[in-house]
């Protein structure tokens, strides 16, 4: 019995790794690429030096353009799922060393309580089911893993650390509070083993240099005196929002940032239970400097480069600050063993903070969701249009319906389409997506293809001969197929005339329209779909369609 009790927090800990991985394929099996993704898949698809080393939004992202570029080459791009398996392994591992970490101060059971807190974190959504944010999960793994490599305080472990502080390092910019972090962590040391340990940071920061000087110096930055000057501010709320989200109060609001209110009030009741904590019964510290100074420099450095849309409580950067607050609060409980009482009490805090999150997380998936059925419907009508899409448009958020495909050109695309596969929506898929994707297919197809209309004054009964359709005052929809269309509205007050394709229930392809008594020449070009055009007349007067 007593070799099942301590096999028990393991055995719970596997359990909760493979409930957290099944929870994450589930949320995210329905998804495709997103956002800054595509800018690997447009812009980085060869392994040159530029492809791996420009900064992204400022950062160095080597090893995920290498890992994207390694995906991309193994498995195409046809399915998104290879990245998602990745990001759950990565996800999994990090849990795995907080629980290592926190095991060995404040033993199995509160390491476990955290790793499951982490592992389903919903607050941060955008990092548990956004493969990109292997750029923020990445790090943080390989920080921690530093980190204890470092309290081996042996040759092994220090060439361990090194390397494992590069390759945080070459996951994005977070990975320079864990600079700090190794400085104070061999600072703590003897002093005569300064020097002989020095190159477990010199050779790291040797290699960001080299980076900056080359390329990195490029990268346009956000820090300003103004955000300087506000950081304490900006500190204080970017401590509090996970701080709230551990306990199960972040919410998630459509601008995914999280609120602060109840953070603040729990934040200042753990820095009292803390301090009287260690008061009380003081305990060595000295595991604490090193987080400490690795979240400081991570919160502080968040502050100064804040700007709208990357505020300091947006969900993306919850994920670091709460292992930094499980890290530091590990620290304060050394070599204490809670009671059962206790650990019941943990439990069922874990417990009551886990369930909202799970709903916050769900909520998440669906926000990816929708931007999945809009990112396969937008590039399904370029891959429609192939024929006679200029190789120069771009999915702006005013044709794509979203932001978050900036990065794509068609001409681009239509190169990757052919080397990789195809993520898109087929012709029968696109035809049984949900309404949002089938109204933006519409709208990307009538600027891809382009449709366009040309009207001239008078001439409305000449015009009104050959194959013509009459649409009454009121009249139904009228099919319209590839070639030229001639509209001729009889005298009267001024016509619309809207379009669709793929929607139903809705014209989202809205024309100028024509005065009375004109003729409106409507172009439609001919592309891979089958499907016609119906065209919409919004008139008072007769309107005959002719071919």
């Amino acid at each position: 019995m007593l070799a099942r009790s301590r096999n028990a927090p393991v055995l719970l800990l596997a359990a909760a790794l493979v409930g957290a991985a099944t929870l994450t394929l589930v949320l995210t099996w329905e998804l495709t690429f997103l956002q800054d993704s595509w800018e690997f898949l447009m812009n980085r698809r060869d392994l040159s030096a530029d492809a791996l080393l420009v900064p992204h939004n400022e950062h160095l992202v080597v090893l995920p353009a290498l890992i994207e570029l390694m995906l991309l080459e193994l498995f195409g791009m046809s399915s998104a799922l290879p990245e998602f398996i990745v990001l759950t392994v990565f996800l999994l591992v990090t849990a795995s060393l907080l629980y290592v970490y926190v095991e060995r101060r404040a033993g199995p059971w509160p390491a476990l309580f955290a790793a499951v807190a982490i592992l389903f974190f919903g607050p941060a959504w955008e990092v548990l089911l956004w493969p990109f944010e292997i750029t923020f999960v990445g790090p943080m793994l390989f920080g921690l893993a530093m980190l204890l490599a470092l309290e081996r305080e042996d040759r092994r472990g220090d060439l361990a650390a090194c390397a494992f502080l590069i390759a945080s390092l070459g996951f994005s910019g977070l990975g320079v509070p864990f600079v700090a972090a190794a400085l104070v962590a061999i600072g703590q040391g003897r002093r005569e083993t300064w020097l002989a340990r020095s190159y477990v940071v010199a050779i790291p920061i040797v290699l960001f240099a080299v980076w900056y000087l080359g390329w990195g110096h490029e990268a346009e930055t956000h820090a300003s005196l103004h955000s300087v000057l506000e950081s304490p501010r900006l500190v204080a709320d970017a401590i509090a929002a996970p701080t709230g989200s551990l306990f199960g109060l972040g919410t998630n609001p459509l601008n995914s940032v999280i609120e602060v209110g109840w953070g603040r009030a729990i934040l200042v009741a753990l820095i009292v239970v803390l301090g009287y904590r260690w008061v009380r019964d003081p305990v060595p510290l000295r595991g604490l400097w090193p987080v400490a100074a690795a979240a400081a420099a991570y919160w502080f450095l968040m502050a100064f480069n804040q700007i709208p849309g990357r505020e300091v409580t947006s969900s993306r950067y919850q994920y670091a600050g709460a292992i930094f607050l499980i890290l530091i609060a590990a620290n304060f409980f050394v070599g204490v063993r809670p009671g059962r009482r206790t650990l019941l009490l943990l439990a069922a805090g874990t417990g009551l903070a886990v369930a909202p999150n799970l709903i916050v997380l769900k909520q998440g998936s669906e926000s990816f969701e929708l931007q999945s059925v809009l990112t396969r419907a937008d590039t399904g009508a370029i891959e429609i249009a192939r024929r006679t899409v200029d190789p120069e448009f771009r999915l702006t958020p005013e044709v794509a319906g979203t932001p978050t495909l900036i990065d794509v050109s068609a001409g681009e695309y239509l190169e990757a389409v052919a080397e990789f596969g195809s993520p898109a929506y087929s012709l029968a898929e696109l035809a049984d997506a949900p309404d949002a994707g089938r109204r933006q297919a519409d709208i990307v197809l009538s600027q891809a293809l382009p449709l366009s209309t040309v009207t001239r004054a008078g001439g409305a009964a000449l015009a009104a001969t050959g194959r013509c359709a009459v649409v009454p005052p009121g009249g139904p929809e009228t099919v319209v197929r590839p070639g030229v269309s001639r509209i001729a509205v009889a005298a009267g007050p001024p016509a619309e005339f809207n379009l669709r394709r793929f929607a139903t229930g809705e014209y989202p392809v809205a024309t100028k329209g024509a005065p009375g008594d004109s003729v409106t020449v409507l172009r439609v070009p001919r592309d891979a779909a089958p499907q016609p055009w119906h065209l919409q007349v919004l008139a008072k007067q007769p309107v005959r369609v002719c071919r």
